[in-house]
């Protein structure tokens, strides 16, 4: 075989090799948007939650503005109160942080004496801003950014709760682990049950444990288009009942329900900030 040929097949070897190796920009297509978000502005992104084993959540200490991007000049994805129709802290799910640091023009941290060298203008000082990513409360598991200075500190649980709509179940998991599965009820064709990541965002104990939301009802970030019977209109619960024997079909404005028993099992696992899908 002459050096020629020799040389033609190793440069198609060595062209094969590049075209089967990645490009650090095409890589960089396969970090989830929000990182990419992040690192478009030269924040550094570290996730928080995988809403399954390890879920992040904290309360909003007053009301704020979503931002569809991690910039106070972003477009607007929402707001947050700082509680909830009932009154209970409003609480997101915190699904990761992003922070730069940077400089800015500021006074001197010690006076220094006058006629001092150096001391004739002001300092540059380290500045750090911080945004978190975010799923909130509404309509379609809306997710955006907060300035992290809006929240409380991070509170994390390793609980997760499926609702399968199909087999008509609530699945509840600890670290990967299933520790309940029980029949429910669910939305009626024209009321559905919305489908979609959400949590749990209050916990409500009824005064009339034997009325329709039975001995516990847990509130969720999700909301109906079609509206639910919950109080304030179209969030969706997760509660007991006092009609056990409609468990099991599709009979509600959108909640899901549970029997008396059921419920109050799930209820000591589940904390404000458990992650829950619906499917």
């Amino acid at each position: 075989m002459g050096f020629a040929k020799l040389l033609s097949m190793g440069a198609a070897v060595l062209s094969a090799g590049l075209v089967s190796c990645p490009s650090p920009a095409v890589a960089a297509t396969d970090a989830p948007p929000e990182q990419v978000q992040a690192q478009a502005r030269g924040l550094t992104y570290h996730r928080l939650s995988d809403e399954r084993e390890r879920t992040a959540s904290a309360i909003v200490l007053r009301r704020t503005v979503v931002r569809a991007e991690p910039s106070a000049a972003g477009p607007r994805a929402g707001v947050v109160g700082a509680s909830t129709y009932l009154g209970s802290a409003e609480s997101v799910l915190v699904l990761g942080r992003a922070a730069f640091r940077r400089t800015v023009t500021g006074a001197p941290e010690v006076a220094a004496p006058p006629g001092t060298p150096g001391t004739a203008g002001p300092t540059r000082t380290p500045s750090i801003t911080a945004w978190s990513y975010v799923r909130f409360p509404g309509d379609g598991s809306p997710t955006g950014w907060v300035p992290t200075a809006r929240l409380g500190p991070l509170t994390y649980t390793d609980t997760s709760l499926v609702i399968d709509l199909r087999r008509r179940q609530a699945i509840l998991a600890r670290a990967g682990r299933v520790v309940l599965r029980a029949p429910v009820a669910v939305g009626r064709a024209r009321t559905p049950t919305p489908v979609g990541r959400t949590y749990v965002r209050e916990i409500l104990v009824p005064q009339l444990t034997t009325g329709a939301y039975g001995v516990l009802a847990l509130g969720l970030a999700a909301y109906s288009e079609t509206g639910t019977d919950w109080p304030g209109g179209g969030q969706v619960g997760i509660h007991g009942t006092n009609e056990p024997g409609l468990i099991g079909g599709r009979v509600t404005h959108g909640c899901v329900r549970l029997t008396n028993r059921d419920i109050a099992r799930l209820g000591r696992f589940v904390t404000v900030g458990t992650p829950v899908e619906i499917r």
